[in-house]
């Protein structure tokens, strides 16, 4: 069990590097987006499932119904991530923030 939990942190801890790069390597407010909400979902995802089963280790009531709590806040994050993303990307459409291009070319000319 715990080479179970200790595999799903790594994948958590993975993740979330890869999140935050990927925000810091990113060139503007829409596609930093796209690697924020990957971080949120299967970052947090990964390391709460791991947490859950540590938990579970010693089988009683009170670990079942924290384990029970563990899961329903990845529910929680789940529904609320994307919706979240999207007010935030609404807000940068409605704060007329261009997506970025390469030099000497227009959204319009890549065929968006």
């Amino acid at each position: 069990m715990d080479i179970i939990v200790t595999i799903l942190l790594i994948c958590g801890l993975f993740f979330f590097t890869g999140g935050a790069v990927g925000i810091i390597r990113m060139p503007d407010f829409y596609s930093r987006l796209h690697p924020a909400g990957k971080l949120d979902t299967m970052g947090l995802l990964m390391s709460m499932i791991a947490m859950a089963l540590y938990t579970l280790h010693d089988f009683s009531v009170d670990a079942m119904l924290t384990s029970l709590k563990i899961i329903l806040i990845v529910v929680f994050v789940f529904i609320t991530s994307p919706t979240a993303t999207h007010a935030i990307v609404d807000a940068g459409v409605r704060a007329s923030l261009e997506p970025w291009t390469k030099e000497g070319t227009t959204h319009y000319d890549l065929g968006a």
